[in-house]
């Protein structure tokens, strides 16, 4: 009796499960998303390490770092999950921390607690703009060839990171950039993952992302990098308890950003475009990656998903760091079949985990997770097929963006110059492509000047 009673409550269980996040709607299982959502964190989990190493160079404390980062993660992830239901997980952003530590605190002198009090500030314009739709209507506004692009552009992005942090794209003087000469166990490592990965995607194996990187781990023990040491360096210790700072928490300086408040605006609006677009992009190629765009082509779920950075970037700026915004990274769990939230409680809970074993995800080389970003970037431009090429002004744009993003992988850059050939492609056949994009491509002309005026 005992065992039917288990049997029957597990039953009413997993139906729950099945319904809150529609698994079988959207044709997964619970242990695929459990599955996807650890590959993902295992693409992205370099952050609980880069991140706090970036910020340190802004004077902050790099524990408080270490829990800010882990902390913003998991909530806004977790937000994401619960509340609009989808496959991604994001932190703290890579590009703005730099910009945070180098330009605001390091170049302009402004102290990093102010420098949180405009984290904030921005974060609750992302959350003013997601909930009233604003957010939803200029992303329903980009034509759909920008948003073929956008979502082809990741992919090359997420392509070129595999490629570079793997060392199989080297700097070089003749041509800027050139394929490595596999002079290193590093490189060799690399292009063996990307070779294993892709067949195991041919045949269909199951984690066939978390197969690569646990396997280029194990032979980064026995291969030794330019410096001689092991590739994979196992940690003293494994595990240990975190380190509890008060330091960041609650250290935004509100008082300190009004008086700076003309000497910020230019950086203050700089942040809030590229997080804006950017992550809006992001969000939009994962989205459109899982199949999971709704009949009109839009996101589902847009305001939730939308408020979910905005939410992870107050939190992050209260916790102490930099603003969060959606990971390319999670396209690797949607290609190992992630289409729900729970796989972002699965990233949730490796976070938690993270607190408590930080040394062994350092353990992690970067040859083992480059291959998956590599392939997970390819398996991205299958959005190509749906190129229409009956007129220039439907493939010029993506292609633009695409050939933008591969020379010099800046993708606001693709995005504004894909925006721009699509207007100025309409105005030829003296057509009017509409007050939104015409704002769009005003929006994206003042960031380039912001850009510039940013070095």
């Amino acid at each position: 009796m005992r065992d039917l009673t288990h049997a029957q409550d597990g039953a009413r269980w997993s139906a729950r499960l099945d319904k809150f996040f529609q698994l079988s709607a959207r044709g997964t299982t619970p242990a695929r998303e459990v599955l996807a959502g650890c590959t993902t964190f295992a693409a992205m989990s370099y952050i609980v390490v880069v991140n706090p190493a970036i910020l340190a160079g802004a004077g902050m404390d790099r524990h408080g770092l270490f829990l800010a980062t882990i902390v913003s993660a998991m909530a806004a992830t977790l937000v994401m999950a619960l509340w609009a239901n989808l496959p991604i997980a994001l932190a703290p952003g890579m590009g703005t921390n730099i910009v945070f530590a180098q330009v605001v605190v390091g170049q302009m002198g402004v102290p990093w607690q102010t420098g949180l009090a405009m984290v904030l500030l921005n974060a609750l314009v992302f959350l003013a703009l997601s909930l009233t739709r604003w957010r939803a209507r200029i992303v329903a506004a980009f034509p759909e060839p920008v948003k073929i692009g956008m979502q082809c552009s990741i992919g090359v992005f997420i392509a070129w990171l595999g490629l570079r942090s793997g060392g199989l794209l080297v700097a070089d003087g003749a041509s800027l950039v050139a394929f490595s000469r596999l002079h290193d166990s590093a490189s060799w490592l690399t292009l063996g993952g990307i070779l294993l990965t892709a067949m195991l995607l041919v045949r269909r194996v199951p984690g066939a992302f978390l197969l690569t990187i646990l396997s280029v781990t194990t032979l980064g023990l026995f291969c030794r990098g330019a410096d001689g040491a092991p590739l994979t360096v196992l940690p003293g210790a494994w595990f240990g308890a975190p380190v509890l700072s008060g330091e960041l928490l609650f250290a935004l300086d509100l008082r300190g950003f009004l008086v700076h408040f003309m000497l910020l605006l230019p950086v203050t609006l700089y942040f809030l475009l590229i997080e804006f677009f950017s992550g809006t992009a992001t969000m939009f190629g994962v989205i459109r990656s899982a199949g999971l765009l709704t009949p009109e082509g839009d996101l589902p779920q847009a305001r939730a998903a939308f408020a979910a950075d905005a939410l992870g970037s107050v939190i992050g700026a209260v916790a102490g760091t930099s603003t969060v915004t959606a990971y390319v990274e999670s396209v690797a769990g949607v290609e190992a079949g992630a289409r729900t939230g729970l796989s972002g409680l699965a990233v949730v809970a490796l976070f938690g985990l993270a607190l408590f074993c930080a040394p062994l995800l350092t353990a992690i080389p970067a040859c083992a997770t480059a291959p998956v970003l590599v392939m997970v970037g390819l398996c991205m431009l299958d959005g190509l097929r749906e190129l229409d090429t009956s007129a220039p002004e439907h493939y010029v744009p993506p292609l633009l963006m695409l050939l933008v993003t591969a020379c010099c992988a800046d993708l606001m850059v693709a995005l504004a110059l894909g925006c721009f050939a699509y207007t100025v492609m309409l105005a030829a056949r003296q057509r009017w492509p509409g007050s939104m994009v015409m704002g769009l491509d005003a929006v994206f002309v003042l960031y380039l000047a912001l850009r510039g005026a940013l070095g």
